[in-house]
């Protein structure tokens, strides 16, 4: 994986932006602390797998109301099945530091070491996607990664999509998401 020596991986962020139909989301990603995490979606990214792709999941107080453990998330990356990289290593929110606070990017996953291309966005703080948390029954959590820095009023709007099931009645297309170039320090 040398993708991560061609974007700079030495710098301590990676900054992306997720240009939707809806508006802009500026995240920072941080490989110091979940670098495998990351450059499995800068994999996705480099390659334009995401481009046209959806946000197509949202998970609301509403929607969530029965469910024991509750959470609220906007969840794309949808990649087609033949297009998919394979599963990679779970880094735990115990490993890495990071938790999952409002606006955490972090990977899908049913189970260990399955995470693929899916990822979401938290609303509010969501302990219970850390490690040790009750959200998936083995306990391990999610793999967070990275922190929007602009663009949580378009995470809302999205959240706010109308839904059936969780699943987005009209799936809100991701146009692309593009690496930007390091920030200069003056």
């Amino acid at each position: 994986m040398l993708l991560c020596m061609s974007i700079g991986f030495a710098q301590k962020t990676v900054h992306i932006v997720i240009k939707t139909t809806l508006g802009a989301i500026e995240v920072e990603l941080y490989p110091g602390k979940a670098p495998k995490t990351v450059e499995n979606f800068l994999e996705y990214v480099s390659k334009g797998l995401y481009d046209k792709d959806s946000f197509y999941r949202v998970c609301t107080a509403e929607n969530e109301a029965d469910r024991k453990v509750k959470i609220e998330v906007i969840q794309g990356g949808n990649v087609a099945d033949t297009l998919l990289f394979p599963p990679i290593e779970l880094e735990t929110t115990q490993q890495t530091g990071l938790k999952h606070l409002n606006g955490t990017i972090s990977m899908a996953r049913g189970g260990p070491n399955t995470a693929q291309s899916s990822f979401f966005i938290c609303i509010n703080k969501q302990p219970s996607l850390d490690f040790g948390g009750e959200r998936n029954s083995d306990g391990q959590g999610f793999a967070a990664f990275g922190k929007v820095s602009k663009g949580m009023d378009v995470v809302l709007k999205i959240q706010d999509s109308e839904n059936v099931d969780q699943y987005i009645t009209s799936p809100i297309t991701i146009k692309t998401i593009e690496i930007l170039p390091p920030l200069k320090i003056k």
